[in-house]
């Protein structure tokens, strides 16, 4: 079952990359009190998040702040180290927290996996974007072509504050 407005995201595991290394943070850690901005991507470092998702989320990254969000999360099925480097090489005024989920745990709980073993990536996320209030869902943007940016972009979440 895919999750819709106004469900209570499931507990689930994420990874974040520190200094120390991979930390465990919960869906709890990250939504508890907070309104955050999601945006899923299928994966790091490919075409199209890498080039067109990520500039739209950092383009829009201080306005979609100044709309009261506590919080901007990328969340992909990827390791902790690979998110990590992604962060690194993209996020350069460090304004996202980059949530790995690298067994799909919170991708299959919430219904969005992608079976993109054909292309031989396995088993990756939709392209989407939420806005999530305490741990729920209050917008819910599914891209229709995960090879697009069309309604999940950070501009897109924007218009919707």
């Amino acid at each position: 079952m895919t999750i819709k407005v106004g469900d209570q995201l499931p507990e689930a595991k994420f990874r974040v990359m520190s200094e120390e290394g991979p930390q465990v943070k919960t869906t709890e850690d990250i939504f508890k009190g907070k309104k955050v901005a999601v945006f899923a991507v299928p994966g790091a470092y490919t075409g199209t998040c890498h080039k067109m998702h990520l500039p739209s989320i950092f383009l829009n990254a201080y306005a979609i702040k100044d709309k009261g969000v506590d919080t901007i999360a990328i969340v992909s099925v990827n390791d902790a180290f690979v998110m990590g480097a992604w962060k690194r090489d993209t996020d350069l005024r460090n304004e996202a927290t980059f949530l790995a989920d690298g067994n799909a745990e919170f991708t299959k709980a919430i219904g969005m996996e992608l079976d993109a073993s054909g292309n031989g990536l396995g088993i990756r996320s939709h392209r989407y974007s939420m806005l999530v209030e305490d741990g729920v869902v209050k917008t819910l943007n599914l891209e229709p072509n995960p090879g697009k940016v069309e309604v999940s972009g950070g501009d897109t979440l924007l218009e919707q504050l």
